[in-house]
């Protein structure tokens, strides 16, 4: 039980996580790509269903690494370009043990202060998290009864995500096997 609890206090602490995160980066950096850390931070969580019967939430967090908001004009408004990070959703648990698939999506921090002004920008930036979370983790979300929770700012524990870029003059990507190899691609 002690180890146990050393090694829960070891991760909770922000020193030892800056280590870690700086001992990834000189690692990947061995194999040509650069990493960035993308910390959520809390912005509003939006509450749905996934497949109809189980509870989903949306944490749309804001971080300053992703790409700023953009519009332009166009006949009748504007078209908004909205970059975003992406985590892959996680389960825990909620309250009375239930499971509760959590998603974070991570938009630049002009986002969500435009948002707080106007409520038509962020039905556009709900919107935008819900098609996200269904395009890229091929799941159907309950779009007519997602919901703002109101007080609540994000669910569940922040994990920071993790942007890779290749270096330009790093190692080539490894030759591609036609699946000669007993081992699963890297």
């Amino acid at each position: 039980r002690a180890l146990f609890t050393e090694y829960a206090a070891e991760l909770a602490d922000p020193e030892q996580r800056k280590l870690y995160e700086e001992e990834v980066a000189a690692l990947e950096r061995e194999r040509g790509v650069e990493v960035r850390f993308v910390h959520p931070e809390a912005g509003y969580v939006l509450r749905t269903s996934q497949a109809g019967s189980r509870r989903c939430y949306l944490n749309v967090c804001s971080n300053p690494q992703v790409g700023a908001p953009q519009a332009r004009p166009e006949p009748g408004g504007h078209r908004w370009a909205l970059p975003y990070s992406l985590a892959p959703g996680r389960e825990e648990l909620g309250r009375g043990g239930r499971r509760r698939l959590v998603y974070d999506v991570v938009f630049h921090p002009a986002a969500l202060r435009l948002a707080a002004r106007s409520a038509r920008f962020r039905r556009l930036l709900s919107d935008t998290a819900l098609e996200a979370v269904e395009r890229h983790c091929d799941v159907q979300l309950d779009r007519a009864n997602a919901t703002v929770l109101r007080g609540t700012k994000y669910k569940g524990v922040p994990q920071a995500p993790v942007i890779r870029t290749p270096l330009p003059g790093g190692p080539p990507p490894p030759p591609d096997d036609d699946g000669d190899s007993p081992l699963p691609p890297f």
